[in-house]
């Protein structure tokens, strides 16, 4: 009998949000799963820009006006 290989999945990336919190932050509507990745990805660019912007500042704190 031939030994079988484990293969793993990718793990997905750690969400930067918090789903628990973002379904309380929702009033009025239901949240698809779908939902949170893609809250994800628009806050890591959110980050990213803010990032930049700073550097292109010469800091290297991030505040609130490179939102």
């Amino acid at each position: 009998m031939a030994a079988r290989k484990k293969t793993r999945a990718k793990a997905p990336a750690e969400l930067i949000i918090s789903k628990a919190r973002t379904k309380n932050a929702v009033k009025k509507c239901n949240v698809g799963g779908e939902f949170y990745g893609a809250l994800d990805k628009a806050v890591r660019g959110l980050i990213a820009d803010a990032e930049q912007r700073a550097l292109g500042n010469k800091r290297k704190t991030l505040k609130a006006v490179d939102l």
